[in-house]
């Protein structure tokens, strides 16, 4: 499974950086340089050369290495091997980079899960009654939220918090929610 761990960004100076809006908790982690990230170009279509011009547009490769990459007034900025200018850096504008999912570390702490790890996953009550399956989570400002997908088509957001849900087994490929009435009805 590919994740995104960040979409780049505009140009940052004419050298070829560019700005990474980043989707990763492990920012230095994932963007060390000599790293190699799949991309999928985004929905910014290359720049073409004008009629009569000499020159092939630029097509956004399938993998970029990483050259360097610093933080710079809150926001990363990367520069990969072969982009040398501003124009080079603008073609890759909106590309989605990308791991594979079997590179990345289980975390360490037993309470802490990867995204990945928990979509697909049954959602259950601690009696067995089966709510649906973990369709994505979604990272609010106060806590993650699982977005649960219910059998009859709908979602339903639940709080990622303890005391509402008390385990997540991902041996048996199951999270066991206790909701409070009334929170699957919203």
């Amino acid at each position: 499974m590919q994740l995104v761990v960040g979409r780049i960004g505009k140009p940052h100076g004419v050298r070829g950086e560019v700005t990474v809006e980043v989707r990763t908790d492990e920012p230095e982690a994932r963007f060390a340089p000599g790293l190699v990230l799949r991309t999928e170009p985004g929905a910014v279509p290359p720049p073409e050369p004008a009629d009569g011009q000499p020159g092939v547009p630029f097509r956004v490769p399938p993998e970029l290495t990483i050259e360097a990459a610093r933080f710079h007034q809150g926001r990363m900025l990367v520069a990969f091997e072969g982009v040398l200018d501003r124009d080079g850096a603008e073609a890759l504008r909106g590309t989605l980079l990308l791991v594979d999912s079997a590179d990345v570390e289980p975390p360490e702490d037993p309470e802490e899960f990867h995204d990945h790890q928990l979509v697909g996953l049954a959602v259950v009550t601690p009696a067995g009654e089966r709510l649906g399956e973990v369709a994505r989570i979604d990272h609010a400002p106060s806590s993650d939220l699982l977005v649960l997908r219910r059998p009859e088509g709908r979602t339903a957001l639940i709080p990622f918090v303890r005391a509402i849900v008390p385990e997540v087994d991902l041996a048996g490929g199951r999270v066991i929610v206790d909701p409070p009435a009334g929170l699957l009805d919203l």
